[in-house]
C-alpha cells in the first residue's frame, strides 16, 4: 500500500469512528475509484463518500464536523449528481474528499424505485459500505458488474440534439462577430462541447452495437472513443482570441457532423442536411466579415 492510499485509508477510519457516534448518520458508502475494480484509484484519485443522513442541512451549512477527520485547507458546497448537494474538502496533505449528503428517506426511495441514472451509472461500478445501521446500504451494491447496455437515442432526441447544436453554432458566430470573446469561447468550449460529448457517446454506443461502456462526463474517453474523434478533438478547443475561437468552432462543427451522419446511417435516421447547410452558410457569412470590437450592448 503506497503512502497516498494509506493516508486515505486512515482518513476513512477516522470518518467511520466519528460517524458511528452520530445516530443521524444512517449509512455511508464509498463510490468511485476507491470502490471499483475497473480503473481503480491511483495516486491522483480523490475519495468519494456518500452519507445518508436524517437532515443534510447541518453538514452543508457548517464545516465544523470535518475537524474530526483532519486539518481542513479548503472546503465548499456545490451541486452533484442526481440533484443532490456535496461538500468538497481538501485536507492537509492534499487529500481530496467529496462528501455527498443525501436525505436518508431518499435512500429508501431509491432502493424501492431505482437510483437516478447518473448515480446508478456510478454505483453499478462498485461500492464500499462503511456504515449501514439498518442494513439497507448493502441493497445498493450492484449484483452485476457488467455495464448496462446503453439505449440508442430515439430519433426525436437525436434530431433535437442536432438542432440545438446548429442553433448554438450560429449563436456563437454572432457573439464572435460582435467581438464577445468570452461569451463565444464559453459557448464553443462549454455548451457546444456538451452536445458534442453526447454525440461522441452515442456514436461509440451505436457503432459498437450498444456494448460500449462510455463511462460518464467523458471519463476515460481515450479508452472508448473512436480514434478519429481523439484526433479531431486536438483542434476543436479555442485559444482566447478571434482566430482561435473561429478555428475551434469550425473544427467542432466538422467533428459533430460526421459523428451525427454516421449515427444516422447506422440507425436509419434522417439527418437534417438542409438545417446543416443553412447553419454552415450563415456561420461562414458571419465569420468571414470583419470582427467588430464594440461589446457595449446587445443581447
Amino acid at each position: 500500500m503506497n503512502q497516498t492510499t494509506l493516508a486515505y485509508e486512515q482518513l476513512i477510519e477516522r470518518f467511520v469512528a466519528w460517524a458511528r457516534t452520530r445516530p443521524d448518520i444512517h449509512a455511508a458508502i464509498v463510490v468511485g475509484s476507491r470502490a471499483r475494480a475497473d480503473r481503480p484509484a491511483d495516486e491522483w484519485s480523490d475519495l468519494d463518500i456518500v452519507m445518508f443522513v436524517t437532515d443534510p442541512k447541518p453538514y452543508l451549512t457548517s464545516a465544523d464536523w470535518l475537524n474530526n477527520m483532519g486539518d481542513i485547507r479548503i472546503t465548499f458546497v456545490e451541486p452533484t449528481m442526481g440533484g443532490e448537494m456535496e461538500r468538497r474538502v481538501l485536507f492537509n496533505g492534499g487529500l481530496d474528499v467529496d462528501f455527498s449528503i443525501i436525505l436518508y428517506a431518499k435512500m429508501k426511495q431509491m432502493i424501492q424505485h431505482g437510483l437516478p441514472p447518473e448515480l446508478a451509472g456510478i454505483v453499478r461500478r462498485g461500492i464500499r459500505v462503511l456504515l449501514d445501521r439498518e442494513g439497507l446500504a448493502a441493497c445498493l451494491n450492484p449484483t452485476d458488474t457488467e455495464p448496462a447496455s446503453p439505449d440508442s437515442p430515439a430519433q426525436a432526441e437525436f434530431l433535437d440534439a442536432i438542432n440545438d447544436f446548429w442553433y448554438h453554432a450560429i449563436f456563437t458566430a454572432k457573439k464572435l462577430r460582435r467581438g464577445e470573446l468570452w461569451y463565444a469561447k464559453t459557448c464553443t468550449d462549454g455548451y457546444m462541447k456538451r452536445l458534442l460529448l453526447k454525440m461522441i457517446e452515442w456514436h461509440s454506443q451505436t457503432i459498437d452495437g450498444g456494448h460500449c461502456d462510455t463511462w460518464h462526463d467523458g471519463r476515460f474517453m481515450e479508452r472508448w472513443a473512436d480514434p478519429r474523434v481523439l484526433e479531431d478533438l486536438r483542434g476543436s478547443f479555442a485559444h482566447y482570441d478571434q482566430d482561435g475561437i473561429r478555428r475551434a468552432l469550425l473544427a467542432t462543427t466538422d467533428l459533430f457532423r460526421w459523428l451525427a451522419e454516421e449515427i444516422a446511417e447506422r440507425l436509419a435516421y434522417h439527418y437534417p442536411t438542409l438545417t446543416d447547410e443553412y447553419a454552415v452558410e450563415l456561420v461562414s457569412a458571419l465569420l468571414s466579415a470583419e470582427i467588430q470590437t464594440d461589446t457595449s450592448d446587445g443581447a
